[in-house]
């Protein structure tokens, strides 16, 4: 007998029928960009995503929401920036407002919080800079890791009481998933869960959020704490294993598209859920080969958000996810 694999694809009730991997809005996260301005502002390096207002930042919630999409995670950009980011931390935070109301105004919403000092630093860095000794050229400079925790941990607790659902450590910092625990636990937010960017590399593709948040490094470069792309295997399960152990709830890898392997990775050694970033320069990449007119756009993404799924993400942080969750509910009434 002759197998024939081609029956099972014959139709797209078939095809409907046999898929192993389904994507449903449930499974993204919003990304939304607030500053302090009463306006709206075009990203230019990422087609189709905006600076929002807190106002605005409400909306997007709310027609989240409306999508069917449960969760956004929100990024600050401040006026004031200093060497220590005082702004994140602070009680009337351009996150902390936004937070409180989104959550007035879509109270059935998650709000996740990213976690972090470079959107709030003047030099761009996840923490205040120390001389690296020895070192010259952008090695000479980077972030002191142990001051740099109690600052998270401050800014995870204003985040908390402001009425953040999340909590998502993005720094890269060592120990700092152990210190944002303690000090929610401390504060009585016991029920708070960590997301944490687990595995996050020194990455080319972050180059479009770095110009929406203005966080790009003024000196040194961000290698000496995000992950070398080259790392393999045994530095990504060190640093998801010890973030694990310190009471992460969920494990993120970032970027997802490149990293695939270490994403499943995850999924099979972890029994924590998994997070896929789909990063600012993985959605510009498709988004410019779109408007050339060298990619279907709705077919390129859906198939990636596909892939990240099929890798083992369970949920997924995209800017293509509104789109997407239109598209999936469009198909799913054809």
């Amino acid at each position: 007998m002759q197998d024939r694999p081609r029956r099972l694809r014959r139709t797209p009730a078939l095809r409907a029928l046999t898929r192993e991997v389904h994507l449903h809005p449930s499974q993204f996260i919003h990304p939304i960009f607030v500053h302090e301005r009463d306006t709206v502002t075009d990203i230019a390096t990422m087609p189709g995503v905006q600076r929002h207002s807190i106002e605005s930042a409400v909306q997007q919630a709310r027609e989240a929401l409306a999508l069917g999409i449960p969760s956004v995670i929100l990024f600050g950009i401040p006026d004031f920036k200093d060497a220590v980011g005082t702004q994140a931390y602070a009680e009337e935070g351009i996150i902390q407002r936004a937070t409180r109301a989104i959550k007035a105004s879509v109270p059935g919403i998650n709000v996740i919080a990213d976690t972090c000092l470079c959107e709030y630093t003047d030099h761009g860095h996840c923490g205040p800079l120390c001389e690296v000794p020895g070192q010259s050229g952008a090695d000479a400079w980077t972030v002191d890791n142990d001051p740099s925790l109690d600052l998270l941990a401050r800014t995870a607790v204003s985040q908390a009481r402001a009425g953040a659902d999340v909590i998502a450590p993005s720094a890269m910092m060592d120990g700092q998933v152990a210190a944002i625990r303690a000090a929610l636990d401390a504060a009585g937010f016991t029920h708070v869960p960590v997301m944490s960017y687990a595995v996050k590399y020194a990455s080319a593709y972050y180059g479009p959020f770095r110009d929406a948040a203005g966080s790009t490094p003024s000196v040194g470069n961000r290698a000496t704490y995000q992950m070398d792309p080259a790392g393999g295997y045994r530095e990504a399960l060190r640093e998801a294993r010890l973030d694990a152990e310190q009471g992460a709830d969920t494990l993120m890898v970032k970027p997802a598209l490149a990293y695939l392997d270490v994403l499943n990775l995850l999924k099979r050694e972890f029994d924590l859920p998994v997070v896929a970033y789909n990063v600012s320069g993985e959605y510009s990449l498709i988004k410019a080969a779109a408007a050339a007119g060298f990619m279907d756009e709705r077919r390129t993404v859906l198939e990636t958000l596909t892939g990240f799924r099929r890798a083992g993400a369970d949920a997924i942080i995209t800017y293509h996810a509104m789109d997407a969750a239109r598209w999936i509910a469009e198909d799913a009434r054809a």
